[in-house]
């Protein structure tokens, strides 16, 4: 097995409980380097092992640390992940059980679930699998990862399928194949790509071949009914706008409860999703319509035209991540500041806000004070009801920084 050195600042952060060694991290007189995909031992500058990992020859993160335990061979790491997919799998069982009114969740979230580099989501009766590294998108895991939920999940005959669904983005990145045709496996003839899943008693869509990484964002289950929630107990219920509404997720968890709802997304194709979902829902009763623009600029439209009759009784913000590096995150910042200045003045007095951020190089600490310098920017008094996060299916590990990404802020606004 190959050897990979690493800086004692890296050695460190792995014997503080982190996975990643960053290719900043290597050491310099490193000799020739792995096979991309291999395990590898890693030590730090005195030559002592601190464990086995995956190496990648494309990303910044040259490895991902999946065990403690050196020179550990790959037949020992498979039958590992299998007994960590059990794992993950009876964690589900007990923190985000399959039920009518719930039966989508996350299954597998790598790091969080010790699976570096897989990802797997389920929507009713369709699993999405994603390996993400050089080393897991590989026959050997990829059957593994197969052999382990299906086992797991296709008990008592109840229908299945499972597709492999790389991210374009980090499958470039990474320089990974493409996935083998076809699925993965299926219970049926002919293997279905689409189904109907249930959030909190609410029916989706859901497409295999389309829609962003697996799809939905089930990272918000619960937020989406925490802001009805709160929306109902203000007693404002008048309208409501979901800005960057994707697929409708708030927008129709809102109109349970408020008579108008404005969803409003850049993307026309996931405009088009939200109003299949909005009519898989006849029993929602708000006048509902959707808007495809930019979030900024029609914001700064509503904004320039305002009058006390145009407020909003609530405004959810749920914007893609700004940050995706450390570089980025003042600028993310700036972005958060002014969607969340505009929304504070185009609300209604004791109108609710929901501000939301999936950047995990911008902090919560940080998120909320934005938030914070907004309302007094705007010159509202902004009441901090509740602080959410990722639904427990998307574990956080408090060593790895990098899973507390969801930031879900309900605020009341005076």
């Amino acid at each position: 097995m190959s050897t990979l050195r690493i800086t004692r600042r890296a050695a460190d952060r792995l014997r503080a409980g982190h996975l990643w060694i960053y290719r900043t991290d290597l050491d310099a007189t490193q000799d020739a380097a792995p096979e991309p995909g291999s395990l590898v031992t890693l030590t730090d500058s005195r030559s002592i092992p601190l464990g086995t990992a995956l190496y990648s020859s494309a990303s910044q993160i040259a490895a991902r640390l999946v065990s403690r335990t050196p020179e550990q061979p790959r037949a020992q790491y498979l039958l590992d992940l299998r007994m960590r997919i059990d794992a993950a799998l009876a964690l589900r069982r007990e923190l985000a059980p399959i039920t009518a009114s719930n039966n989508a969740h996350r299954l597998i979230f790598s790091e969080a679930d010790n699976l570096p580099g897989i990802v797997a989501d389920r929507y009713n009766d369709l699993v999405l699998v994603q390996l993400l590294t050089q080393g897991t998108a590989q026959d050997d895991v990829r059957n593994a990862v197969t052999e382990a939920l299906t086992a797991g999940l296709a008990t008592e005959g109840q229908p299945l399928t499972l597709w492999e669904r790389p991210d374009p983005r980090i499958r470039e990145l990474e320089e990974l194949p493409p996935p083998p045709a076809g699925p993965l496996f299926s219970s049926a003839t002919d293997a279905p790509t689409t189904t109907v899943f249930t959030l909190n008693g609410l029916r989706f869509g859901y497409d295999a071949a389309a829609g962003q990484k697996t799809g939905a964002f089930l990272d918000q289950r619960l937020n989406y009914a925490a802001a009805a929630r709160a929306v109902q107990a203000s007693g404002r219920t008048r309208n409501a706008l979901d800005v960057c509404t994707y697929q409708g997720g708030f927008a129709l968890h809102l109109a349970q409860v408020c008579a108008r709802v404005t969803g409003v997304d850049a993307s026309h194709a996931a405009l088009e999703a939200a109003d299949r979902n909005l009519a898989l829902n006849p029993q929602l009763s708000a006048e509902t319509d959707w808007m495809e623009a930019d979030a900024f600029e029609y914001l700064r439209h509503l904004d320039s035209t305002r009058t006390p009759d145009s407020a909003f009784d609530c405004i959810v913000l749920d914007p893609p991540a700004f940050a995706k590096s450390k570089r980025a995150a003042e600028s993310a910042l700036r972005g958060y500041k002014e969607l969340n200045l505009r929304a504070l003045r185009l609300l209604a007095p004791g109108g609710t806000l929901v501000t939301c951020s999936c950047s995990h190089h911008v902090s919560l600490e940080a998120f909320t004070a934005i938030v914070a310098s907004a309302a007094a920017d705007a010159g509202r008094r902004v009441q901090l009801l509740e602080t959410r996060a990722a639904a427990p299916d998307h574990p956080e590990v408090l060593t790895l920084p990098e899973t507390r990404y969801l930031k879900c802020l309900i605020c009341r606004v005076e």
